[in-house]
């Protein structure tokens, strides 16, 4: 590794960028499974969750005491390692709690968007074959529609007329673990969850991640957070259904003891009020919300208190100078720290973690821990160095596994050695940032005009009226 470029983590030998973030060297007992890794940190925080509408709470002790009841009910029925498990629900503070069940037993578990019609969760039902499912009663009536003879579990206590076999998730909390359960062993290399993903090019598609790929991405969202004194409170506005919501707020932020305060969905003066109810310190958001921020700044700090908040995580595509200076001179105590991730790469790829980092306006940010990257010509196939632009490929421990059941779009996305094509057009400058150009295929249209992800913002900002439409995720 002596040939690697101390700025920018070039390797001359093999065209390849490495990281120059510190490596975190992954749990060496290779049988773990990830809610064990979570539950094992050692943190001193007490509320893990609070539901922001109603203020109803959820200790750290009451979770993992939820979550080993669960398990063991969901062993009782006879869930075991491999099974699918599918969970349509809005943001709720009884999420994770499926989450870390289900995957606590080796079963797999596979979300889904709760807009999604009945003939899409038809169609995810038909590809992952689940053998349970965990919904809400509103939601009940779209999974009766795509599978009539699912089991199902409901997640509140709304009556319903009974579709099958309909159990409860309160009921199931309630009792008390017997510690009889037979325990299968889960290794790192299983799979966790199966996320469905667009991907880098077309159709939706199963996303395998295994538990080490999500260990790895809990240790790089610690990592990045951890250092930080005092007790973090987390808005969660982001649908947890969303690799980027189940990887920092069903997991990722559990294991150093941060408080996630969860909206049911995205409402602006929800979202804003929550901040000051429940003093929150971090806000996760995608960039029109934060542009949203900048154009309604001074009816936002008339209107709410927002002294709690130090840092704002934003992600999605990049944020231009104009947006970065706009947010730093209407909020000045705020910092901004901007993330680069997809559903193949389990969350992030790249981040920006200081105020000086972000200050490299325009850019992703820098490789995660353990993260190796490459910038190909997508026409020859040429490996690029610094400064030159073409496809970034990814390759790590967070990387998925493959497509499920998509052996044709695992090879096109997946190479022999691992790298993750991720469709993105990028250059990676002197010292080791990435810059997002452009998708590769993908372009979106407004008003009959073809334009980029990376213009997106641009176009919000010279034209604020859009702004209202577009902050609905």
């Amino acid at each position: 590794m002596a040939s690697v470029n101390s700025r920018s983590g070039f390797c001359n030998s093999n065209s390849t960028f490495y990281s120059k973030r510190t490596p975190i060297p992954l749990p060496p007992n290779p049988s773990l499974d990830v809610t064990t890794f979570i539950s094992s940190q050692a943190h001193r925080g007490r509320i893990a969750f609070i539901d922001a509408s109603t203020g109803q709470n959820l200790t750290f002790s009451e979770l993992w005491r939820a979550v080993e009841s669960v398990s063991d009910c969901l062993s009782e029925i006879g869930i075991r390692k491999g099974h699918v498990v599918l969970l349509l629900s809005p943001n709720s503070i009884l999420f994770p709690v499926v989450c870390l069940s289900v995957m606590s037993l080796g079963a797999i578990i596979t979300t889904t968007n709760p807009l999604n019609t009945s003939n899409e969760i038809a169609k995810q039902i038909k590809d992952s074959n689940p053998v349970l499912a965990f919904t809400t009663a509103q939601l009940l009536p779209k999974i009766a529609a795509a599978a009539k003879k699912l089991p199902i579990v409901l997640m509140d206590e709304e009556r319903v007329d009974s579709v099958g076999e309909v159990r409860r998730l309160a009921e199931m909390m309630k009792k008390e673990p017997s510690g009889n359960r037979v325990k299968e062993q889960v290794d790192q290399d299983d799979t966790a969850t199966l996320l469905y993903s667009s991907g880098t090019t077309g159709m939706s598609k199963g996303v395998i991640s295994s538990h080490r790929n999500l260990i790895a991405m809990v240790q790089t969202i610690v990592n990045r957070f951890g250092s930080d004194d005092g007790e973090q409170r987390f808005i969660c506005t982001v649908p947890m259904f969303h690799i980027y919501g189940l990887a920092a707020f069903a997991t990722g932020l559990l294991a150093y003891g941060s408080t996630i305060i969860v909206l049911s969905k995205f409402e602006m003066h929800e979202m804003m009020s929550s901040i000051g109810k429940y003093q929150a310190t971090c806000l996760p958001l995608v960039p029109p919300i934060l542009v949203a921020m900048v154009n309604g700044a001074d009816q936002i700090k008339a209107k709410y208190d927002l002294s709690s908040l130090h840092t704002v995580l934003c992600g999605g595509a990049p944020l231009s100078k104009e947006v970065t200076e706009g947010f730093a001179e209407k909020y000045p105590t705020v910092k901004i720290l901007q993330g680069y991730g997809l559903t193949e790469s389990t969350g992030i790829g790249a981040s920006t973690d200081t105020v000086e980092e972000s200050r490299r306006y325009g850019t992703a940010g820098k490789l995660s821990a353990s993260m190796e990257g490459r910038i190909v010509d997508p026409v020859t196939g040429q490996i690029l160095g610094p400064n030159q632009t073409g496809e970034l490929w990814l390759k790590g421990p967070s990387i998925m596994k493959g497509y499920f059941s998509n052996e044709e779009a695992t090879s096109s996305t997946l190479d022999s050695e691992g790298w993750l094509r991720t469709g993105d057009l990028c250059y990676i400058d002197e010292d080791g940032f990435i810059f997002v150009v452009d998708r590769l295929k993908e372009l979106i249209k407004y008003k009959g005009y073809q334009v980029a992800p990376a213009e997106l913002e641009a176009l919000l900002l010279t034209h604020p009226e859009i702004t209202d439409a577009a902050v609905i995720p």
